[in-house]
């Protein structure tokens, strides 16, 4: 059987006017048009992995992240032997693709998909024959699930025909399609992780600017006064992050017919991605409310200053006028 391993991580464009393409193996095209994602190739190759062939192809998704997708096949992945290897081999690409500054943070994303093309007699009853095999497969895991974990694994499933079907679980993935069209769905999985890792990343984010704001105002107390130009970072921070948000919030939405819909739905299902969208959501709500009070803070601080130095004024004028009257009146040559 044939493994499609997926890798995403951030990875910045330079900055060059990139060549844009859109996705290719549809079953039927259109099929679905994602929408305002920018897709560009960086290179396809064949490596040499812990003695197996890899199929690589790299893309890049928006000048943000980029995706890799590899491709090799093993005897019999169900195989308990097997596991320890196809680790390794998924640790060696790991290695060699991803950054040392993502993988050591964690950010980044892998997800296995399993391409099937025989599964006899049907679909189903051949996923319920191999359940057992399916979850550890997916999850990566030696231990035996009980039958109430099994179901939750393996309880997403789409169908394209009575021969083709797509299991979805948050780790991995079953594409079963007797003439090896699996290139559809696997760029769906792309979308979708894609989209969690996008999340990801405006998520730590946002974090990121919090944490600037507690180490600013908050826990240094010998800081020095907050100024325009710390407030006019933040404010352009935020702004950056919002505007992020609701261009990979755009990217959710899908043109297709109802596979593609329905395929797209158990992914963002599995993968939580409503969650997370709701929850960035609350957390930029929270960040612009705090944004909004340090302005207002900084506002009536600075007329607070303006205030005591119109006043310390109006006391000198007070006083010069003071002395020119003592003056007019000869007081200070007596």
């Amino acid at each position: 059987m044939e493994i499609c391993y997926l890798i995403a991580f951030p990875d910045e464009d330079d900055g060059k006017i990139p060549l844009v393409e859109p996705f290719k193996g549809l079953k039927d095209a259109p099929y679905f048009r994602p929408i305002d994602i920018d897709i560009v190739t960086l290179g396809e190759e064949t490596v040499l992995i812990e003695g197996h062939a890899v199929l690589v192809i790299r893309q890049r998704f928006d000048g943000r992240v980029q995706m890799v997708e590899c491709r090799f096949e093993l005897k019999d992945p169900f195989a308990a032997s097997v596991l320890q290897e196809r680790t390794q081999i998924q640790n060696a690409l790991q290695s060699k693709f991803i950054p040392t500054l993502y993988r050591q943070s964690g950010l980044y994303e892998e997800y296995t998909i399993l391409l099937v093309q025989d599964a006899s007699p049907s679909p189903d009853k051949w996923i319920e024959k191999n359940s057992r095999a399916l979850a550890k497969f997916i999850r990566s895991q030696r231990e035996v699930f009980d039958k109430e974990e099994l179901n939750e694994i393996l309880v997403s499933r789409t169908r394209y025909s009575a021969v083709e079907l797509t299991l979805v679980d948050w780790e991995g993935a079953v594409i079963i399609a007797p003439n090896e069209d699996y290139q559809s769905d696997i760029a769906l999985l792309k979308i979708g992780n894609y989209q969690l890792l996008r999340y990801r990343m405006l998520d730590q984010s946002i974090d990121g600017m919090l944490d600037k704001i507690s180490q600013t105002f908050f826990e240094n107390k010998r800081r020095p006064r907050p100024t325009r130009g710390v407030i006019r970072q933040i404010a352009e921070h935020k702004l950056e992050v919002m505007l992020d948000f609701e261009r990979a919030e755009q990217n959710l939405l899908l043109i297709g017919d109802w596979y593609t819909a329905k395929l797209y739905e158990a992914i963002q299902s599995e993968f939580y991605l409503r969650d997370w969208k709701e929850n960035l959501k609350n957390k930029l709500n929270n960040l612009e409310s705090i944004v909004q009070t340090i302005k207002d803070n900084f506002s009536l601080s600075l007329e607070s200053v303006w205030g005591r130095i119109e006043m310390a004024g109006w006391m000198i004028m007070l006083i010069g006028y003071i002395y020119l009257f003592i003056a007019d009146l000869g007081l200070f040559n007596k």
